[in-house]
C-alpha cells in the first residue's frame, strides 16, 4: 500500500494549505515544531515536561512510517516556511488490530482554525482504508480544550481513572454530532474520501 500524493486543499478561512504524510527528511523539520509549542501544549501532547529537543527515539516512532501500520501527517501554509501548521498519527494496536490510536499536535499559534479537524478526517480515513475500524484518543483530564473539541467531533469519551479515552467507529457517520467541528468533519471525509480510499 503506497501514501497518498499531497492533498491541495482550503481552509474554511481561505487559506490554502498542502496536506500529505511525513516522510524520513522531515526529521529535522519535526524537531523544530516541537521547539515552536509552547510548554502548555508539550505537555497536554506528551503528558511530561520535557526539554526544549523532543527525542531522537520519538522522532524515529513518528517517521517511522508503514501504510499498513503507522501513518504521520502534516498540513503545511506553502506561503510559510516548514515546519507546518500541525501534524497527527495513528498507530494500529499490535494486539487488536482493528483499533489504532491516533494523535494530533497543532500549533498554539494555529489552534482554532480547523486544522485539527482535517487532520482527524485525514486519520479516520487512511486508518480505514489500512482495515481499521475504531479509531482512540487520549488526553489529560484537565486538557478541557481537547476534550471538548474530540466530543464536538463524535468521540464516545469516558475518564478511566488516569485520562480521559475517546474512540469512533469509523463505520458508524451518523454518530458524527451536528456540531460546528462535526460537520466540518463530515465534510472533510466526504470531500477526501474519493482521494484517500481509492
Amino acid at each position: 500500500m503506497n501514501p497518498p500524493a499531497p492533498l491541495e486543499l482550503t481552509l474554511r478561512d481561505g487559506t490554502p494549505v498542502l496536506a500529505r504524510p511525513l516522510v524520513t527528511g522531515d526529521r529535522a523539520a519535526l524537531a523544530e515544531a516541537y521547539r515552536q509549542l509552547s510548554p502548555g501544549a508539550r505537555y497536554h501532547r506528551f503528558w511530561t515536561h520535557t526539554g526544549e529537543m523532543i527525542g531522537e527515539p520519538m522522532l524515529t516512532r513518528i517517521l517511522d512510517l508503514d501504510p499498513a501500520r503507522h501513518i504521520s501527517w502534516a498540513v503545511i501554509d506553502p506561503a510559510r516556511k516548514f515546519p507546518g501548521l500541525g501534524a497527527a498519527s495513528w498507530w494500529r494496536d499490535g494486539k487488536v488490530p482493528a483499533e489504532a490510536e491516533v494523535s494530533v499536535t497543532i500549533l498554539d499559534s494555529e489552534q482554532g482554525r480547523g486544522i485539527g479537524t482535517l487532520l482527524l478526517a485525514i486519520l479516520w480515513l487512511s486508518a480505514f482504508r489500512a482495515g481499521v475500524h475504531h479509531i482512540i484518543a487520549y488526553t489529560l483530564q484537565e486538557n478541557r480544550c481537547a476534550a471538548r473539541w474530540m466530543t464536538a467531533c463524535g468521540g464516545d469519551g469516558h475518564w478511566d481513572g488516569y485520562k480521559l479515552v475517546f474512540r469512533w467507529d469509523l463505520e458508524n457517520l451518523a454518530a458524527i454530532p451536528a456540531t460546528l467541528p462535526g460537520s466540518q468533519l463530515a465534510d472533510w471525509l466526504a470531500q477526501l474520501s474519493p482521494v484517500l480510499l481509492e
